[in-house]
Order: C-alpha cells, then structure tokens, then sequence
C-alpha cells in the first residue's frame, strides 16, 4: 500500500510494476495506492538538477529525481495528484499553471504530448487506486494487523532532522497518521531501526564520520552505496546521541540493529555517547548544523572480534565481545534490543 502522504513517479511505479509482472509477480488484491498521492514529473526532475547548480557547494546533495520541487509544489498547493489524471481539461489547465509559476515554457507539442502520457499511465495505474484510508480502517476494524514502513531515516526529517540537509517530508513515526490517514491511537508499537555503525548520504553535518581506511572497509564490506544514486554512502561509528534522541522523539518501544556482521574483523570498535562544544557536555542533539559540525565526540571503546558471524542464529552463539557490543548499544539507546541481523538473508535475523 503507498499511502496518501507519498510523492508518486508514475513512470517509475509502471516501469517497476511491469518488470516485476515480467517476473511472474501478480499484482492482483496486492497493490494499493492512494490517488490523492502527489506526482514527481518531468518539470521536478529538471527543477531539482538546476536548484543544485545553483547552490554550488551549498548543495544539499539530493538524489536529483525531482522529490523536494515535488513536495514543494504539494504544500503550495500547486501539486498534480493522480486523481487529477482523470479529468483531462483541468491537467492541462494545472500543468500550465505549473510551467507558468516556475518561469519555464512548454510548447503545445511537449503539452499535448506529456498529456497524453500521464493519462496512459492513468489507465494503467487506474486499476491500483483507492483511498487507502478507507482500506485500512476496514481492516483495522476486522482485527488486521498492518506493518508500516517509512522512507530514509528521521535525522533527514523536514523538521526534527538535520536541517537544511534533509528531505521534504517526515520520515519520523508521526508520518504514519499523516501519510496514510489511519489515527494514531490505532498504532501499538513501534519499532526503530539502526545500522551497527552510521551512515549518510549526501552533504551536511556527520559527528562520527570516518575517513580513513577503517570507513573504506565497512563501506565494502556493508556495500554502503547509494540504491538510488550509486553514490558511495559516508561512514561512522554507532552515534549513540543520534540514536537516543530518534528513539524518544519517535516513541520506539524497541529497535533492531541490522549489519552487526559488516563490523567482523575490525579490531577496535568506538560508540560515540556524548557531545561537547565549547567545553561544555551537551544534554540533547542540537538545532542547528553549524553547530552539530562543530562538536566533539566522546567515545567509548571497545574490542572487536575476527569471527565470521553469519551462520550465528541464536544471540548466545555471537562471540563473547559482540554481544557486549550489543549490550552497550542497548544501555546508551535506553530501550530494549529485539532484533539483531548478521546478513541479508531471513534465516541471518536474530529475534530475541
């Protein structure tokens, strides 16, 4: 199901939907996707590439697929949402308008023709549409139980994450309510996510970062590039801080921490658990990047372990320092671990 608060590439979604039919994937009863959902078009695209031109080395080094013009155009209610697609006159009425609020001009030829298209994909996707909203609270009212997912990681927040160097939605467990419609009282757990180490891409701020040759090793040995972009992900060691302050503000009940495996062979492993700047300790994650640039990180350090743990299917079969590795993440984290993953396949996921 892809709720109401996503930005949709309609291109994209078919050309995905079409591969994966290919491979034999039926779709029937098994895909949802709000027609209130936004659409990334071709304007975005090429509005997302010259607005990082021009910030030069301000850049906020987005993946250039159009998603912050989008989100942009949403808020200033200026969006064309795949329910639009079904009235012709008045797309090309708000495509117009579109073109025409940001300086750029669309021949009749490139108008009638990007019509046209969007209302091939219409037809297609038409078939997977709904109000999702509606969906949900029946099933919730039978008695199902639903597994969100939300996009990037809640330091990328618009609001709450490292700003400017974000993404254009909330990517925190508040989203849920918001991007899918169904209340907040009907969500009964929520469970975070982290890596046994840090990463980020693009630009802005990144305490733990490593540059060296122990930062090159994980980025291998976790395979850390961009799925989007292909660009290479930067590293760091496990920042406590981050993760205390993601924890409260997203209510977690517990976390998983997956790639415990990537830190095999390392010999000394550093958690970071406080912040100082200007000589004082700093209570909480700070507001601003330039600040977050500055501070200094107090690490705790601790031995690593040669064993290759991806056969390991039970938390007593982790060497003695893995687990004492774990068991210091879950202190600083302040909430209980529950899942722990040694690779990528299912049988590689430890359940406690």
């Amino acid at each position: 199901m892809i709720g109401s608060g996503v930005i949709v590439d309609p291109r994209g979604i078919k050309a995905e939907i079409e591969k994966l039919m290919e491979a034999g994937i039926d779709f029937s009863g098994r895909l949802f996707i709000d027609e209130r959902a936004a659409m990334v078009l071709s304007i975005h695209k090429e509005l997302d590439l010259t607005s990082e031109q021009r910030l030069g080395k301000a850049k906020i080094g987005t993946t250039g697929r159009g998603i912050g013009p989008a989100y942009a155009d949403r808020v200033a209610r200026r969006a064309i949402r795949l329910v639009d697609l079904r009235f012709p006159t008045w797309l090309r009425e708000r495509i117009i308008a579109l073109y025409a609020h940001h300086h750029l001009h669309i021949k009749d030829a490139e108008l009638d023709t990007e019509i046209s298209e969007l209302i091939e994909l219409y037809d297609f996707l038409k078939p997977f549409m709904c109000q999702t909203d509606d969906l949900l609270w029946d099933w919730y009212s039978q008695g199902q139980r639903f597994l969100f997912e939300g996009a990037q990681g809640t330091l990328l927040d618009l609001v709450y994450g490292s700003y400017p160097y974000v993404t254009s939605s909330h990517t925190m467990s508040g989203g849920i309510s918001i991007g899918t419609g169904l209340p907040p009282h009907c969500i009964d757990k929520i469970i975070g996510v982290y890596k046994a180490y840090c990463t980020r891409v693009g630009e802005g701020p990144m305490p733990t970062e490593l540059t060296d040759e122990v930062g090159d090793y994980i980025r291998k040995a976790g395979n850390e590039f961009g799925s989007t972009t292909g660009r290479p992900r930067r590293i760091g060691w496990f920042d406590a801080v981050a993760a205390r302050y993601t924890s409260r503000i997203n209510g977690i009940h517990s976390f998983a921490l997956t790639l415990l495996d990537v830190l095999s062979g390392i010999e000394t492993l550093k958690i970071c658990t406080s912040y100082w700047l200007d000589g004082e300790r700093l209570k909480g994650y700070p507001s601003h990047h330039l600040d977050l640039a500055r501070v200094q990180c107090e690490y705790l350090e601790l031995p690593g372990w040669e064993d290759d743990i991806t056969g390991c299917t039970k938390l007593e079969h982790l060497p003695k320092v893995a687990i004492e590795y774990l068991e210091a993440v879950q202190d600083l984290v302040e909430k209980p671990l529950q899942i722990v993953s040694v690779g990528k396949e299912r049988k590689q996921t430890i359940v406690i």
